[in-house]
């Protein structure tokens, strides 16, 4: 196979994690129990009618070479839109190396889970007779994801115990496939509901009550539609201390999970600080009670450490962050710290990790989960959402804003504060790692190092060792796809760091992220940045107590460190892979690139002439007010340019000269909105589902729609908005982005969005300009503009007919580390060999057309 290397991430990654000689991870239990946090096990939803106790399961072997985002799956793509069953012994697939690997039976232990070694990374197949037809929910625990009667719906993997899926078991056999995670181990069971619609208080988001603040509070909670209708214009009454609030909830599709936001009303102000409870109320549109519920919430004050809420941009869904406010009280003018926290810790821990600081506030965002999305996608923009709320409550010193994070966190702090160089005075890494793939490389170098008891404690085979060496052979197609991570690849953007100090913190003997990653960037820096510290804390692991973040000489470095303000920059590097993730730095925005997704950059100076060197960069906008620029004259890349008496200029790069112009139009391609497929799922995104094709087809698009909600809402706390298309109208989605499931042929929303786009998908063909490719094999994904929004654009999920369908029931575009273009068409093939199916990919031109834009075709 032909894959890059990132492409062994996950697969080293999941090897490692579970072996690693830490306190935590010697402790029996799952791994949100090592932060404390119980997994759910008590069922309030209903009555539990069945525990699944007999099983078959199906060892893989994972190639280490295999796609993350195109990931094979020869096993569930058989299981896919079919009534396929298996019984024990039967042949289940034959690997790379030739083994045969067969359905085996298991049986649960004494805890009612299934629980083996052999587990990890393998297949579990269940199966149930109904006596008849009926709903109820399916809850599981330990998989990544499941195919229920041919359809697919997303895991539990870390274990929470938040899964609950409404499905309709048919009467006879019904089959069950799960694919085990990161644990060894996975419980399934059936729950009869206690009504067709009701509320579920596993994995609520809650704020923390204020003493001191006149203010109304958002919560959320999920809501349970067991029916096969819609819920529409259902309330939530809530009341607490004599006051009410009732919140219209949006609509929740049939046969599924939605989490709902409710309003809090403000808290007299000589509330005490203690546990308080509120009072849920679920009524239908004719104000009948459906469920209630009480649900516990802190009343704390502001001047304590606490949590707080806001409603995301990204899909409207209730996220919360948490606060160490300053112990200074009512601190005006202030700084304000960003830190984000650590894989599966929580942010209110991450909080709790600080003591109040008299000249700042601390705040910690959730990366939207304890493990989420390691602050990239959309990690980096729930970073950026709880920057913005930070800024806004406390109304911190504007040159006084500073990064930092441990672990997963310290990546997220180099990730950040490369891509964002001039929000940040300064950022302070600790135990943390700059980019994924350096992370992922240095399991390989230990690995190589180790002896071979520790290699065999590891469960590392010689042959495993091989493999995972192994190198790949990257085609021109990988080297397209791969393009679409460039905004990931934070050693590419190495040289933002020189617009702020930087201060590293690791233990000695880390061997969670070994501790050669930060000498490692200790030489990096070294070779072109003067104003950093690095210190190793004698005997230190991975963590040693608070101050493995929490660092005295961090906030010192800090105190010493402001923004520098736009009139007293004479130097400045800034480098982007993208406009749409990072445009600007201080006065000059990069707007468009020549060549898509590669390193962009400029170099300006005006120590003595002004003058501008680029590298890949089309349009570049100015803000002259805020240059203080001397002289009348400027110099791009050579090229003489007069200065204009505006405020803002902009100019063109057209061959090998510059010009004047005009700022780009919205219609083009810019910071607004610049691609990549994932770039879709953001501005608080509908998913608009096909009803016009046949029954099949219909009901493919309905679940698929449904499993990229369950999947937004389990991975990112979130909460999609779903809409069949016969009921879409653009006017009332205005400025939202738009997520189309289906075809021309089948989903009516196409034509009033799409109708126009040089990409057309039907029935058996896809058309992409003046080229036709034919056959119903055929799944696409792409991103377009909403003609009718400045700033919005639409994503695709489409397929030429039911084998396509098959083919784009993956999801792996909802994770972090994968990389997705603005355009990739493949086949059903693409379960079988990744990337090696993918017949078209590449990005649109910086006007959106296929003519002026960069494909790769195989």
């Amino acid at each position: 196979m032909r894959q890059s290397h990132i492409y062994q991430f996950l697969v080293v990654l999941i090897t490692f994690i579970g072996t690693l000689n830490t306190s935590a991870q010697k402790r029996q239990g799952n791994i949100v129990e090592y932060f404390g946090k119980e997994k759910v096990d008590k069922v309030s939803e209903g009555k539990v009618v069945h525990v699944f106790k007999d099983a078959l399961y199906l060892t893989s072997k994972r190639s280490a070479l295999n796609s993350i985002s195109f990931p094979t799956d020869r096993v569930f793509k058989d299981f896919l839109m079919s009534d396929k069953t298996v019984s024990e012994g039967e042949i289940g697939s034959i690997d790379d190396a030739g083994k045969t690997h067969r359905w085996t039976k298991i049986q649960v232990d004494s805890t009612n889970t299934f629980n083996d070694s052999k587990l990890r990374g393998s297949y579990v197949y269940l199966s149930y007779r109904s006596s008849t037809a009926k709903t109820v929910l399916f809850e599981a625990s330990g998989h990544t994801q499941a195919i229920i009667n041919g359809y697919p719906h997303e895991g539990d993997y870390y274990d929470f115990g938040y899964s609950l899926i409404p499905i309709k078991l048919k009467k006879g056999i019904n089959i069950f496939v799960l694919k085990s995670g990161r644990f060894p181990r996975v419980r399934a069971r059936l729950i009869q509901p206690k009504a067709p619609v009701l509320f579920t208080t596993r994995d609520m988001t809650l704020p923390d009550l204020l003493v001191e603040e006149n203010i109304g509070y958002k919560g959320a909670i999920r809501v349970i539609n067991a029916s096969e209708n819609w819920v529409k214009d259902h309330k939530i009454q809530l009341t607490h201390k004599g006051k009410e609030s009732i919140t219209v909830i949006p609509s929740i599709p049939p046969m599924s999970v939605r989490k709902v936001a409710f309003e809090i009303p403000s808290i007299p102000g000589n509330s005490e600080t203690s546990e308080s409870k509120l009072h849920l109320t679920l009524q239908n549109s004719s104000n009948s009670t459906l469920d209630t519920q009480g649900v516990d919430i802190q009343i704390k004050s502001k001047y304590s450490k606490h949590k707080r809420t806001f409603i995301s941009q990204i899909d409207n869904s209730v996220q919360y962050f948490s606060v160490a406010p300053s112990s200074t009280k009512d601190l005006e003018k202030g700084a304000l710290f960003l830190s984000v926290h650590g894989a599966s810790v929580e942010a209110v821990n991450q909080a709790n990790a600080y003591k109040q600081k008299d000249w700042g506030h601390v705040v910690a965002p959730t990366n939207r989960r304890p493990f989420g999305f390691a602050w990239e996608d959309w990690g980096r923009l729930d970073a950026l959402e709880v920057l913005a709320e930070g800024k806004r409550i406390y109304q911190p010193n504007p040159q006084k804003i500073y990064l930092t994070g441990h672990s997963m966190g310290g990546h997220g702090t180099w990730y950040l504060g490369a891509t964002y160089p001039d929000k940040f005075a300064a950022i302070a890494p600790c135990a943390g790692y700059p980019d994924l793939l350096g992370y992922r490389d240095s399991f390989v170098k230990r690995a190589l190092k180790a002896s071979k008891e520790e290699l065999k404690r590891w469960g590392i085979t010689p042959e495993r060792l091989k493999e995972m060496q192994r190198k790949p052979q990257l085609t021109d197609m990988d080297h397209m796809i791969l393009r679409a991570g460039n905004p990931s690849r934070t050693l590419k953007l190495k040289r933002n760091y020189l617009q702020h100090g930087i201060y590293v913190l690791h233990g000695e003997k880390d061997n969670v992220v070994p501790t050669f990653i930060a000498r490692e960037m200790r030489e990096v820096l070294g070779k072109f940045h003067s104003d950093f510290t690095y210190y190793e804390y004698p005997g230190g692991t991975h963590w040693y107590g608070d101050h493995s973040m929490d660092w005295p000489p961090i906030f010192e470095l800090f105190k010493n460190r402001t923004i520098k303000t736009d009139s007293v920059i004479n130097t400045m590097e800034f480098y982007t892979a993208s406009p749409g993730v990072s445009a600007k730095s201080h006065f000059i925005t990069i707007h468009q690139q020549k060549k898509p997704f590669e390193i962009s950059s400029v170099d300006f100076s005006k120590e003595t002439n002004a003058s501008i060197t680029t590298d890949n960069v089309s349009v570049i906008g100015l803000d002259l007010e805020a240059m203080h620029l001397k002289s009348d004259t400027l110099k791009i890349d050579g090229t003489p340019l007069k200065i204009p008496s505006k405020k803002t200029a902009y100019y063109k790069k057209t061959g090998d000269t510059w010009q004047p112009t005009v700022k780009p139009s919205s219609n083009e391609k810019g910071p607004h909105r610049n691609g990549g497929f994932k770039d879709a799922f953001n501005n608080q995104m509908v998913f608009v589902y096909a009803t016009g094709g046949n029954s099949t087809e219909n009901d493919w698009y309905y679940n698929k729609a449904r499993l990229d909600a369950e999947t937004f809402y389990y991975r990112a706390n979130g909460s999609v908005e779903m809409v069949p298309d016969v009921e879409f109208n653009p006017k009332k989605y205005q400025d939202r982005n738009i997520v189309v499931y289906g075809n021309k042929s089948n989903n009516a929303a196409w034509k009033m969005l799409l109708n126009d786009f040089p990409i057309q998908v039907e029935d058996n063909r896809v058309t992409l300009a003046q080229k036709e490719v034919n056959g119903n094999q055929w799944g696409l994904y792409f991103i377009a503009p909403r003609k009718d929004s400045e700033t919005t654009s639409i994503g695709v999920v489409t397929a030429t007919g039911i084998n396509g369908m098959k083919a784009i029931y993956s999801n792996h575009y909802l994770l972090n580390g994968t990389s997705y273009p603005d355009l990739l068409l493949f086949s059903n093939d693409i379960m079988e060999y990744g990337t090696d199916a993918v017949k078209c990919a590449g990005f649109f031109g910086n006007d959106w057309s296929i003519e002026n834009g960069d494909f790769q075709w195989r």
